[in-house]
């Protein structure tokens, strides 16, 4: 996520101030980077006073899985994380006679496509015993579809047309646009909810012609994003000290060799991809497309497009078939992260999801497949570059945060696709420990010192450790009391 990082690297938290309806920093995450490691993770949920939405089916949930859960500790983070998204980031209305939400990442004011999705995607299973909750998600998706028909090229959003520090970056920004950078995932996540919500609860409501116009925008950008007519409309540059923040070759990304792949070029690190097909945003989008096309057949009875869907997804899954496995010297047959289509490949793992890790929990690949278990014995070695192991714990990081920070995100998502109680039980046990006494999940911690961490308030890994907490209560209840 983020450019957005670079305000905390020295300070360990800001906020951009924008033009914005009841957020404000919660005075309870206010504090310093630097903690007492001794403090207690269990009183740190913000005043109920201060929460921006209650839904009671949530509130329900967090004491059923807590009255499980003997560690003190555990129990605490899942009481303060579980919440989150909705105590301190959402913007509930009726507009237009629509539900409507817009949600923060966190210690920025700005509403993230990715983010957002991530953030309330664990609710969907509580919609149904919880209208106020179901509307809310709606309203996710809603707000969303306006997000993707003013670009379907931008990564985050304005409450309105405020413009942002960003609106210096050399492409067509638009006083909505809190940035525009172009990343397959963007767009998979809305699509990703849109269908949960859909399965979940039944309800077709959200589904209306401007939803319909936004997926066929969808459909348009990733087309014009395979590059087989020459670059393309989108391209970005930024006048910065960082190199992942601004991108090469003009602001079209280094060459690519059109093959069926989409073009990607940033990350969901919102970092710039140095070979511009993102291997797993890739996979993400073949499972995206056949959402919809399942959607547009059986909601919208629109078969044309349900077919252009289908058809575009089997078109990226084959080249990945052909592109994205490659010999690694030491592990063999192994998936690329980015590749060009010239022959070229790299080796590594982005702690942000979609990545390789990651691929079983967006259902890209199944968890027993052979390649995706030989990639994965990569990814958690010190082969793979931005694997890092120390005193606080072991895990795969960015070089959005530098060397030697390890993402609690990684962890989560590692425990989400393992079948081993052993190895859970050692990312549990590493996650109560990154929260070094906030009581809540960051963006990434020193591998050597818990304590030196990054954004106290990131709502989607808060909420994210959540869903997996949810998930253990209901698959292995044994492993939460083995802390």
């Amino acid at each position: 996520m983020h450019s957005r990082r670079k305000f905390i690297k020295t300070s360990g938290l800001a906020v951009v101030a924008l033009s914005m309806p009841n957020f404000s920093f919660p005075s309870s995450l206010s504090q310093n980077n630097q903690v007492n490691k001794a403090a207690n993770p269990t009183n740190h949920r913000i005043p109920l006073a201060e929460r921006k939405f209650i839904s009671q089916a949530v509130e329900e949930k967090i004491k059923e899985v807590k009255s499980v859960i003997t560690n003190n500790d555990l129990a605490g983070l899942f009481e303060n994380c579980f919440p989150n998204t909705l105590d301190t980031t959402v913007n509930f209305q009726i507009l237009n006679g629509k539900p409507d939400t817009f949600v923060i990442t966190g210690d920025i004011n700005a509403m993230w496509l990715r983010d957002s999705s991530a953030q309330v995607y664990p609710y969907l299973p509580l919609a149904n015993k919880d209208d106020k909750l179901k509307n809310l998600l709606a309203g996710v998706i809603n707000r969303q579809t306006k997000c993707i028909l003013i670009d379907p090229y931008a990564n985050a959003f304005n409450y309105g047309p405020t413009g942002s520090e960003w609106d210096k970056d050399l492409t067509v920004m638009k006083p909505e646009l809190h940035e525009r950078k172009w990343e397959i995932d963007s767009l998979c996540y809305p699509i990703r909810l849109a269908y949960g919500y859909w399965k979940t609860t039944g309800d077709t409501s959200c589904f209306d012609e401007q939803w319909q116009s936004a997926m066929k925008l969808i459909l348009i950008t990733f087309k014009q994003q395979q590059r087989k007519n020459g670059e393309g409309p989108y391209k970005f540059q930024r006048v910065t000290a960082y190199q992942e923040s601004t991108v090469a070759d003009g602001g079209y990304g280094n060459p690519i060799k059109p093959n069926g792949l989409i073009c990607s070029i940033f990350r969901p690190s919102d970092d710039a991809t140095i070979f511009p097909f993102l291997i797993p945003s890739n996979y993400f989008a073949v499972v995206s497309l056949r959402q919809l096309s399942e959607m547009f057949s059986l909601i919208i009875k629109d078969e044309n497009f349900a077919r252009q869907y289908s058809a575009l997804a089997a078109e990226v899954e084959e080249a990945l078939h052909n592109f994205a496995p490659a010999n690694h010297l030491s592990y063999g047959k192994i998936l690329s992260y980015e590749v060009d289509g010239f022959g070229n490949q790299l080796f590594m793992d982005d702690a942000n999801v979609p990545s390789l890790l990651g691929m079983p929990f967006l259902n890209s690949l199944q968890q027993d497949d052979p390649l995706y278990q030989n990639t994965r014995k990569f990814l958690l070695s010190d082969s793979n570059p931005y694997f890092f192991k120390g005193k606080a714990g072991e895990g795969i990081g960015s070089s959005h945060t530098g060397l030697n920070k390890i993402w609690p995100i990684s962890i989560i998502i590692r425990a989400f696709t393992t079948t081993d109680d052993n190895e859970i039980l050692r990312c549990l046990k590493t996650l109560v420990k990154s929260s070094a006494g906030t009581g809540f999940m960051h963006e990434s911690f020193d591998k050597d010192d818990p304590g030196k961490y990054s954004r106290k308030w990131f709502a989607w890994a808060n909420t994210l450790f959540g869903e997996l907490i949810l998930k253990l209560y209901h698959e292995k209840p044994h492993i939460l009391n083995e802390i």
